[in-house]
């Protein structure tokens, strides 16, 4: 079955991407794995922090960045219980693996002179919370097996949110798809579905290019560095 497997990595923006690498090097003990004129963008700078082979968190920086204001329960939650616009993040949760390295980390974070709040047993996981860089909401959690949809998919909160029960199903169990080998071309624009916000000249553009001059003329595959 063809899904998404995992995080590759979350892209989160600055206005001073070193307070972000000095962040999440020191006190989350993060790698730094990359970092690049951002691909395409001018101005802009891409940062990768390691977080396993197949996981990393990402930092944008550009120039206008620093000339947006920020305001509590518009751009930024505050707290894991703030609200924000809608389509940004509320709060980011890093994974350990078992109780004991979540206690470890909180150490790690502590003696960094960062304070943080629990852990707190939430039955489908438990967390710890502190605050990042530039008003960024910051978790840590573990679960020691994989959440129960039976025990955790409330019907309560499901009629709440307007979701039926053959819904919930359907959401439960995604329909098995084994993918087509490239084969399925790009659906005529539908402008009820969700979009990114380029020019919308330049978006049907991108949209009616062939697969192949989009692979040659955006890809930036050589690394800033040889070696």
């Amino acid at each position: 079955m063809v899904k998404a497997t995992g995080i590759h990595h979350l892209a989160i923006m600055s206005a001073d991407i070193k307070s972000h690498i000095e962040f999440f090097s020191d006190v989350l003990g993060c790698k730094l794995s990359a970092i690049f004129d951002m691909h395409g963008v001018p101005g802009g700078i891409h940062a990768f922090m390691h977080l396993d082979d197949h996981c990393y968190f990402s930092i944008v920086q550009l120039p206008a960045v620093k000339d947006i204001p920020v305001q509590m329960g518009v751009t930024h939650a505050g707290t894991g219980a703030g609200p924000c616009a809608a389509g940004t993040m509320q709060h980011l949760a890093f994974k350990v693996d078992t109780p004991d390295q979540l206690i470890a980390i909180r150490d790690r974070i502590r003696k960094k002179s960062v304070n943080v709040i629990g852990p707190i047993n939430h039955g489908m996981c438990q967390s710890i919370y502190f605050g990042g860089p530039e008003n960024m909401v910051l978790e840590v959690a573990t679960s020691e097996a994989e959440i129960d949809q039976k025990a955790w998919v409330d019907p309560a909160v499901l009629e709440k949110v307007g979701i039926s029960a053959e819904e919930a199903e359907q959401y439960m169990n995604p329909d098995p798809y084994d993918g087509e080998g490239g084969a399925v071309k790009q659906p005529p624009y539908d402008p009820d579905k969700p979009h990114q916000a380029y020019p919308k000249e330049m978006y049907m553009q991108m949209l009616q290019a062939p697969d192949e001059v989009i692979w040659k003329t955006a890809s930036y595959a050589e690394p800033p560095v040889k070696v």
